[in-house]
């Protein structure tokens, strides 16, 4: 457990990069100038980075392959560790961290020094008259094809991941399995909204998550905002990003006007055009933020941001 201030600890949570050997199954390589000036700017500034697992994409490749094609990023990382700012989380496409015996030498050359690895950790955030338990895991378990599935890891090892990297194909675009991501987040938020004073924040589905709605959802309920105030123009631009987001993911949970904000998903670090995303707590606030570029260079754009007060009042 980690117990802090957000307005004196930032966090910044990231998830799913999927590291791998810079070839053509690489999802990680189109994101990797983002990546790195997002982890230049949360290290100048001082914030605790959090890893949500899935960071180095071991179904796939061999840790060795990894280390060697990476060694940029994890020289970044080493100054969170440097700090003693650093959690690691291992998730199902780097189970490789909790059950090889020899994972602790392999992060020790990595990091330079002792790295711990988790399945999970809680932030607890002080607040001035209560406290909240933040909820950090990667998010497979309880998924029948992730959590720890033998097959699942002998198929993409010796069948998929060499045709995929022949073949070029990157299947980490936010329609794939879209249906399905969209019911583990929903198991995801059924489980957070029965505890109490606890907030879940996990990866795994690749599907941003905030305030236990995804983008398509809070879509619909800003329209109907728009359309209480009559606000033609904001209904115009709402009705036009509508269809994008339905292609993408069309299910939408029937509880979305009346869910509570327990459960938030950081999405990942390896979409197709090069965007990351994560969660930021800092400053009294919990953000969406995603990395994106702007004229060539990479920008953080704040997408969503809610007060922790009033994510906490509403727990």
């Amino acid at each position: 457990m980690f117990e802090f201030k957000p307005s004196e600890h930032p966090i910044i949570i990231f998830s799913d990069q999927h590291k791998g050997a810079r070839n053509g199954s690489d999802d990680f390589r189109l994101a990797e100038d983002n990546f790195l000036q997002a982890l230049d700017y949360y290290n100048q500034n001082k914030y605790f980075y959090i890893n949500l697992g899935d960071s180095e994409e071991l179904w796939e490749n061999n840790i060795l392959m990894v280390m060697k094609h990476n060694t940029t990023v994890f020289e970044k990382e080493k100054l969170f560790a440097d700090r003693n700012a650093f959690y690691k989380i291992y998730g199902n496409h780097d189970l490789f961290w909790d059950n090889d015996p020899f994972s602790s030498l392999y992060l020790k050359k990595m990091y330079g020094r002792k790295v711990p690895i988790y399945a999970g950790t809680v932030l607890r955030i002080k607040l001035p008259e209560r406290h909240v338990d933040i909820f950090c895991t990667h998010g497979h378990q309880g998924d029948a094809q992730s959590d720890g599935n033998a097959f699942s890891k002998w198929f993409v090892s010796y069948i998929w991941g060499p045709l995929q990297a022949f073949l070029q194909i990157n299947t980490n675009t936010p329609a794939t399995s879209a249906d399905r991501k969209s019911v583990h987040n929903e198991f995801m938020y059924e489980w957070s909204a029965k505890q109490d004073d606890i907030i879940l924040i996990t990866g795994h589905t690749h599907q941003p998550v905030f305030n236990s709605l995804t983008h398509l959802e809070r879509l619909y309920l800003q329209r109907e905002e728009a359309e209480i105030r009559s606000d033609t123009a904001a209904i115009l631009k709402i009705e036009t990003e509508i269809p994008r987001r339905q292609r993408e993911y069309d299910r939408v949970n029937v509880q979305f006007r009346n869910m509570k904000p327990t459960y938030f998903n950081a999405g990942c670090c390896c979409y197709k055009d090069g965007n990351i995303t994560g969660i930021e707590i800092a400053d009294g606030y919990v953000r969406l933020v995603k990395w994106s570029k702007v004229n060539g260079t990479p920008a953080r754009i704040i997408a969503e941001e809610e007060k922790l007060e009033i994510i906490s009042a509403k727990i």
